[in-house]
This record gives C-alpha cells, structure tokens and sequence, in this order.
C-alpha cells in the first residue's frame, strides 16, 4: 500500500516557476516508478511526466519537454516535479501516481494516486 500526498502548487505568473512535490508513504514506494498527471476543468486527466524507481529513465508529454523535470529522492520518499516557463495552458490540478501496470501514460494503469494539488497560470 502507498499513500501519496502533493504540495506546492499555487498561483503564477506566466514565465514563473514552481515545484510539486509527492510525499509517500508505504515501504515499497523506492521499489516502483511513479508519475505526475494532470486534469484541467473540463478535460480528461492527462499524463505529464514518468520516472523509474532508480530514476535512471524519464519519460515527458511532448507539451510540458524541455520545461518540466521529474525527480526524485528515494531517501525522502519524494518525488518532484520542477515546472519552468509555466504558461497558462499548463493551468490544472496536478496528480502524483505510483505502481503502473503497463503504458504508462494510461491513467488506468496506475495503482495509487494523491489528491492534487491545484496550479494556475496567469496570463
């Protein structure tokens, strides 16, 4: 069983920067890979970025490459998301999810999720 919560969200200004956070709990969160999702209102939740458990392999969505990194410190039981260059497109609330099950940018693949953590962009 893994228990995920997200912090760090907030309110931006276009340009700006921030970083989430997902703090686990669960002795076996080292031992599986984890992501970060999102869902804007009125859209389907939709995957942002993919890391292993070591950390050695990262995946991101082609609209968040080149501004967003994944990271994590499997000593904190943490995992991170660093947002740069935030536009207001990248206004949602973002979801932590651990043990995937196959692709994994399906969302029905994953085991465990946080409850959120809003972020929003302003023009």
């Amino acid at each position: 069983q893994v228990q995920l919560v997200e912090s760090g969200g907030g309110l931006v200004q276009a340009g700006g920067s921030l970083r989430l956070s997902c703090a686990a709990s669960g002795r076996t969160f080292s031992s599986v890979a984890t992501a970060w999702f999102r869902q804007a209102p009125g859209k389907e939740r939709e995957f942002v970025a993919f890391i292993t458990w070591s950390g050695s392999i990262t995946y991101y969505a082609d609209s968040v490459k080149g501004r967003f990194t994944i990271s994590r410190d499997n000593a904190k039981n943490t995992v991170y998301l660093q947002m740069n260059s935030l536009k207001p497109e990248d206004t949602a609330v973002y979801y932590c999810a651990a043990h995937v099950t196959g692709t994994y940018y399906y969302t029905r693949n994953w085991a465990y999720w946080g409850q959120g953590t809003q972020v929003t962009v302003s023009s």
